[in-house]
């Protein structure tokens, strides 16, 4: 049973920065496409960051325009742990951010796209204050 456990969020001023982290366990990590999603209330779920297989697809990365140019996937595989550094944070990436595995080889357009992903973390609560 894929088990996915996220830590590192918090509270966190305008402009300050975060890390987070999925831990991953009962699959084999090197295989599967890791992504990130988030929700806010009263909103839907939606697709932030997504890094592809080392295995098939060399660990491409690709983001949700709203987070562009101040989010970066990453990937520890010896760790099976994946990471989500955001910075310049916003009010408006206020959410519960959650973790999922998609395993397989898809294309690329399902990364951004829930139904891709079997596994999902319990979420982990990031609050950004202005």
């Amino acid at each position: 049973q894929v088990q996915l456990v996220e830590s590192g969020g918090g509270l966190v001023q305008a402009g300050g920065s975060l890390r987070l982290s999925c831990a991953a366990s009962g699959r084999t990590f090197s295989n599967s496409n890791m992504g990130w999603f988030r929700q806010a209330p009263g909103k839907e779920r939606e697709f932030v960051a997504a890094i592809t297989a080392i295995t098939w697809s060399g660990g491409s990365t690709y983001y949700a325009d709203s987070v562009k140019g101040r989010a970066t996937i990453f990937r520890d595989n010896a760790k099976n742990t994946v990471f989500l550094q955001m910075n310049t944070l916003k009010p408006e990436d206020t959410a519960v951010y959650y973790c999922a595995l998609s395993s397989g080889p898809i294309p690329t357009v399902r990364l951004f796209n829930a139904n891709a992903y079997s596994y999902w973390g319990q979420g982990t609560q990031v609050t950004v204050s202005s």
